[in-house]
């Protein structure tokens, strides 16, 4: 006699609900994507492929125009020098951007902090290397607030920059009553103040210590960026900071360093700021904040935070330098050129938002 097939019929009640049920293995949509769709996630994953296809573009079109008086090796340089003050505060300004915040008074604590520097070497006669270190600690004093008011007080980044930004601004006329330090004087009784305005040279090319500090300082940061947790923690906050907070990131703690490093780093930009000018001026370096921001968004990265690359805002930079040189040379009219980076500043945050749509 037989065994009775059990496995044929259902012996609970709920596995009758499954009797006539599907047996297919679960699978992904595997469509085809187009060829629109697959650019679309190249540059998501790729945030720096667009401004340097733009750069690229914008040497070979003014190249082709203006020929060898702009393909050479003293123009290409003298781009760089042109844009390693914007360069340098821009890599401040994308260490807060990533974190979707935004820093209104990176220009103002850049020349605070050269102030600082010039003023404290003449007026109370301290050695140029502690009046230096003093510079850096007044940047990294300015940068902590912000970075306390956003993150203990939980206060707008917009709105904590721009008071912050006025209060520098104002601190900065009236502690130097708008007196400017000659370069003459700098030259003679201080020159490491004027360190990053001396320059190498290999043939026509001319690269100003400004330019190298600019360069490592984005390499370094790169590195870190892409290649520390502290790195990933900075692209956790600002893509989500309550997954972040999560994941074990101490938040507040985060958005201090961020914004503390951001000052020191305006600080740097400050000392490359005398090297560039020679003298120390209360009123250069006005336009930094926005000229860093401009960077920032033709580089492709997000002002909402947690996307972008660092060398995409060096590729912003240079963007505005190739622009403002070969405009320069073709005779126009200088209005030309803020106009065309306005457009190329509406037409890089609506790439940004229509790459954003692959994550959501």
């Amino acid at each position: 006699m037989g065994e009775p097939n059990t496995a044929a019929q259902p012996s609970q009640e709920f596995e009758k609900v499954l009797a006539n049920s599907s047996t297919e293995v679960a699978s992904f949509d595997t469509h085809e994507k187009t060829p629109l769709q697959k650019l679309q996630h190249f540059l998501h994953s790729s945030p720096a492929a667009v401004p340097l296809i733009v750069l690229v573009l914008s040497l070979i079109g003014f190249g082709a125009i203006l020929g060898g008086k702009f393909f050479s090796a003293f123009s290409m340089t003298l781009i760089l020098q042109q844009v390693a003050i914007v360069g340098i505060v821009g890599a401040a300004q994308t260490l807060v951007v990533l974190t979707a915040g935004i820093d209104l008074s990176v220009g103002a604590i850049m020349v605070l902090s050269s102030v600082v520097m010039g003023q404290f070497a003449f007026r109370y006669g301290l050695p140029p290397t502690l009046s230096v270190l003093c510079g850096f600690g007044i940047g990294a004093l300015c940068g902590y607030i912000n970075g306390t008011l956003v993150a203990r007080m939980k206060l707008p980044p917009f709105i904590v920059t721009l008071g912050m930004w006025q209060i520098v601004l104002a601190s900065n006329f009236l502690y130097s009553a708008n007196e400017t330090i000659r370069s003459q004087d700098i030259a003679a009784n201080a020159p490491i103040l004027q360190f990053f305005g001396q320059s190498i040279r290999f043939g026509n090319a001319v690269f100003t210590y400004g330019v190298i500090v600019m360069v490592l300082l984005v390499c370094v940061l790169w590195y870190v960026l892409n290649r520390t947790a502290w790195g990933r923690h900075v692209y956790a906050v600002g893509d989500d900071p309550d997954a972040a907070e999560l994941a074990g990131v101490d938040v507040k703690r985060m958005l201090v360093i961020v914004y503390t490093l951001s000052g020191l780093i305006c600080a740097l930009a400050g000392w490359a700021l005398i090297g560039r000018i020679g003298s120390v001026s209360p009123t250069a370096g006005q336009f930094a904040n926005i000229e860093s921001i401009t960077a920032v968004v033709i580089g492709g990265i997000s002002l909402f935070g947690g996307r972008g690359s660092i060398l995409g805002m060096l590729f912003g930079a240079l963007i505005v330098g190739v622009f403002s040189l070969g405009l320069r040379l073709m005779g126009t009219d200088p209005q030309w050129t803020y106009l065309l980076i306005g457009l190329l500043i509406i037409i890089a945050v609506a790439v940004d938002q229509w790459i954003r749509k692959v994550a959501a």
